[in-house]
Protein backbone atom coordinates (compact mmCIF):
# COMPACT_ATOMS: atom_id res chain seq x y z
CA UNK A 1 0.00 0.00 0.00
CA UNK A 2 1.42 3.42 -1.04
CA UNK A 3 2.38 5.90 1.41
CA UNK A 4 2.03 9.70 1.66
CA UNK A 5 5.20 11.33 2.42
CA UNK A 6 5.44 15.02 2.88
CA UNK A 7 8.46 17.15 2.60
CA UNK A 8 10.16 18.11 6.52
CA UNK A 9 9.26 22.10 6.91
CA UNK A 10 12.89 22.91 6.90
CA UNK A 11 16.37 21.45 5.80
CA UNK A 12 19.00 20.88 7.56
CA UNK A 13 22.77 20.93 6.52
CA UNK A 14 25.94 20.51 8.00
CA UNK A 15 29.48 22.80 7.71
CA UNK A 16 32.55 21.52 9.85
CA UNK A 17 33.53 24.22 12.56
CA UNK A 18 36.99 23.54 11.89
CA UNK A 19 37.66 21.76 15.11
CA UNK A 20 36.89 18.25 13.59
CA UNK A 21 32.79 18.99 14.23
CA UNK A 22 29.97 19.94 12.72
CA UNK A 23 27.44 22.80 13.05
CA UNK A 24 24.06 22.23 12.02
CA UNK A 25 22.27 25.37 10.26
CA UNK A 26 19.14 23.61 10.88
CA UNK A 27 18.98 24.76 14.48
CA UNK A 28 18.67 28.45 13.47
CA UNK A 29 15.59 27.45 11.94
CA UNK A 30 12.32 26.85 13.98
CA UNK A 31 10.25 23.74 13.25
CA UNK A 32 7.18 25.49 14.39
CA UNK A 33 5.75 26.85 11.00
CA UNK A 34 4.07 30.39 12.87
CA UNK A 35 7.26 31.01 13.82
CA UNK A 36 8.98 30.85 10.50
CA UNK A 37 6.77 33.13 8.98
CA UNK A 38 6.93 35.85 11.71
CA UNK A 39 10.48 35.44 12.59
CA UNK A 40 13.16 36.06 10.37
CA UNK A 41 16.78 34.17 11.21
CA UNK A 42 18.94 36.75 9.70
CA UNK A 43 20.35 39.85 11.41
CA UNK A 44 22.36 43.28 9.91
CA UNK A 45 24.90 43.37 12.90
CA UNK A 46 25.72 47.31 11.22
CA UNK A 47 22.55 48.86 12.85
CA UNK A 48 22.97 51.10 15.37
CA UNK A 49 21.74 49.90 18.57
CA UNK A 50 22.45 52.24 21.72
CA UNK A 51 21.25 55.40 20.17
CA UNK A 52 20.39 58.52 22.27
CA UNK A 53 16.75 58.14 20.34
CA UNK A 54 16.92 54.53 22.27
CA UNK A 55 17.31 55.77 25.33
CA UNK A 56 15.45 59.08 25.44
CA UNK A 57 12.26 56.99 24.06
CA UNK A 58 12.89 54.23 26.02
CA UNK A 59 13.27 55.89 29.86
CA UNK A 60 10.47 58.05 28.86
CA UNK A 61 8.21 55.15 28.33
CA UNK A 62 9.27 52.73 31.22
CA UNK A 63 8.82 55.70 33.50
CA UNK A 64 5.15 56.97 32.25
CA UNK A 65 3.79 53.64 32.20
CA UNK A 66 5.39 52.66 35.15
CA UNK A 67 3.30 55.58 36.78
CA UNK A 68 0.19 55.77 34.80
CA UNK A 69 -0.17 51.77 35.81
CA UNK A 70 0.28 52.58 39.38
CA UNK A 71 -2.37 55.39 39.51
CA UNK A 72 -4.75 53.39 37.47
CA UNK A 73 -3.66 49.93 39.80
CA UNK A 74 -5.81 51.27 42.80
CA UNK A 75 -9.07 52.09 40.74
CA UNK A 76 -12.16 48.79 41.87
CA UNK A 77 -11.64 48.55 37.94
CA UNK A 78 -7.90 48.44 37.27
CA UNK A 79 -6.57 50.31 33.72
CA UNK A 80 -3.43 48.03 32.25
CA UNK A 81 -1.57 50.02 29.27
CA UNK A 82 0.77 47.72 27.66
CA UNK A 83 3.69 48.29 26.06
CA UNK A 84 1.67 47.57 22.70
CA UNK A 85 0.84 51.43 23.36
CA UNK A 86 4.02 52.46 23.38
CA UNK A 87 5.12 49.81 20.73
CA UNK A 88 2.81 51.80 18.25
CA UNK A 89 2.89 55.33 19.04
CA UNK A 90 7.05 55.36 19.54
CA UNK A 91 7.51 54.40 15.90
CA UNK A 92 6.50 58.06 14.38
CA UNK A 93 8.50 59.52 17.34
CA UNK A 94 11.84 57.70 16.35
CA UNK A 95 11.53 58.70 12.18
CA UNK A 96 10.63 62.24 13.75
CA UNK A 97 13.60 62.16 16.02
CA UNK A 98 15.71 60.43 12.99
CA UNK A 99 14.17 63.34 10.96
CA UNK A 100 15.52 66.00 13.30
CA UNK A 101 18.31 65.38 15.29
CA UNK A 102 21.63 67.07 14.27
CA UNK A 103 23.76 64.40 12.66
CA UNK A 104 26.94 65.77 13.76
CA UNK A 105 29.38 63.79 15.27
CA UNK A 106 31.39 64.48 18.23
CA UNK A 107 33.52 62.89 21.00
CA UNK A 108 33.48 62.43 24.66
CA UNK A 109 36.97 62.46 27.06
CA UNK A 110 37.79 59.27 28.34
CA UNK A 111 36.14 57.29 25.43
CA UNK A 112 39.32 57.55 23.02
CA UNK A 113 38.77 58.32 19.74
CA UNK A 114 35.36 57.19 19.30
CA UNK A 115 32.90 59.18 18.15
CA UNK A 116 29.64 59.71 18.66
CA UNK A 117 26.04 61.19 17.14
CA UNK A 118 22.41 61.70 18.22
CA UNK A 119 21.31 60.88 14.99
CA UNK A 120 23.45 57.64 13.28
CA UNK A 121 21.03 57.29 11.07
CA UNK A 122 17.52 55.64 10.01
CA UNK A 123 15.48 55.02 12.78
CA UNK A 124 15.68 51.42 13.22
CA UNK A 125 13.96 48.26 14.47
CA UNK A 126 16.36 46.83 16.77
CA UNK A 127 16.24 50.54 18.28
CA UNK A 128 12.30 50.08 18.45
CA UNK A 129 12.71 46.75 19.90
CA UNK A 130 14.61 47.76 23.08
CA UNK A 131 12.19 50.87 23.37
CA UNK A 132 9.51 48.22 24.10
CA UNK A 133 11.39 46.29 25.91
CA UNK A 134 11.94 49.38 28.74
CA UNK A 135 8.13 50.02 28.11
CA UNK A 136 7.39 46.00 28.91
CA UNK A 137 9.44 46.79 32.24
CA UNK A 138 7.33 49.71 32.96
CA UNK A 139 4.06 47.76 32.79
CA UNK A 140 5.57 44.71 34.76
CA UNK A 141 5.61 42.80 31.77
CA UNK A 142 1.69 43.22 30.98
CA UNK A 143 0.68 42.97 34.20
CA UNK A 144 0.11 46.83 35.43
CA UNK A 145 1.83 47.88 38.52
CA UNK A 146 4.63 46.11 39.51
CA UNK A 147 3.83 43.23 42.06
CA UNK A 148 5.68 43.77 45.30
CA UNK A 149 4.04 47.50 45.15
CA UNK A 150 1.01 45.21 46.56
CA UNK A 151 3.29 44.26 49.55
CA UNK A 152 4.16 47.43 50.06
CA UNK A 153 0.63 48.60 50.19
CA UNK A 154 -0.82 46.03 52.46
CA UNK A 155 2.00 46.92 55.19
CA UNK A 156 1.17 50.43 55.39
CA UNK A 157 -2.44 50.45 54.37
CA UNK A 158 -3.69 46.67 56.03
CA UNK A 159 -0.84 45.85 58.92
CA UNK A 160 -0.84 50.04 59.74
CA UNK A 161 3.24 49.31 59.54
CA UNK A 162 6.29 51.58 58.57
CA UNK A 163 8.49 50.30 55.75
CA UNK A 164 11.40 52.76 54.93
CA UNK A 165 11.79 53.57 51.43
CA UNK A 166 15.01 51.88 50.88
CA UNK A 167 13.58 48.62 51.74
CA UNK A 168 10.47 48.78 49.61
CA UNK A 169 12.73 49.82 46.14
CA UNK A 170 15.07 47.16 46.87
CA UNK A 171 12.04 44.94 47.46
CA UNK A 172 10.17 45.88 44.28
CA UNK A 173 13.77 46.09 41.88
CA UNK A 174 14.57 42.56 43.24
CA UNK A 175 11.27 41.00 42.74
CA UNK A 176 11.35 43.09 38.92
CA UNK A 177 14.88 42.30 37.64
CA UNK A 178 13.88 38.45 39.14
CA UNK A 179 12.72 37.07 35.48
CA UNK A 180 15.72 38.80 33.63
CA UNK A 181 17.51 36.73 35.89
CA UNK A 182 16.24 33.72 35.33
CA UNK A 183 15.95 34.03 31.76
CA UNK A 184 19.41 34.37 31.28
CA UNK A 185 20.49 31.58 33.47
CA UNK A 186 18.20 29.70 31.58
CA UNK A 187 19.23 31.25 28.57
CA UNK A 188 20.28 28.27 26.77
CA UNK A 189 16.98 25.72 27.25
CA UNK A 190 14.36 28.29 26.97
CA UNK A 191 16.01 31.42 24.67
CA UNK A 192 18.57 30.04 22.35
CA UNK A 193 16.67 26.79 20.90
CA UNK A 194 14.74 27.54 17.71
CA UNK A 195 12.41 24.93 18.66
CA UNK A 196 11.38 27.28 22.24
CA UNK A 197 8.54 29.65 20.85
CA UNK A 198 6.48 31.81 23.13
CA UNK A 199 3.25 32.69 21.26
CA UNK A 200 2.19 35.64 23.28
CA UNK A 201 5.58 37.72 21.20
CA UNK A 202 4.44 36.79 17.75
CA UNK A 203 2.18 39.96 17.68
CA UNK A 204 4.77 42.07 18.85
CA UNK A 205 7.06 40.28 16.27
CA UNK A 206 4.73 40.70 13.51
CA UNK A 207 4.12 44.44 14.61
CA UNK A 208 7.75 45.00 14.36
CA UNK A 209 8.53 43.75 10.89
Amino acid sequence: MATLETPPPYTTTTTTDGRGGYNSDGDEVSPVEQVRMTVTNTDDPTLPVWTFRMWFLGVISCALLSFLNQFFSYRTEPLIITQITVQVATLPMGHFLAAVLPAVKFRIPGFGPKSFSFNPGPFNMKEHVLISIFANAGSAFGNGSAYAVGIVTIIKAFYRRNISFLAGWILIITTQVLGYGWAGLLRKYVVEPAHMWWPNTLVQVSLFR
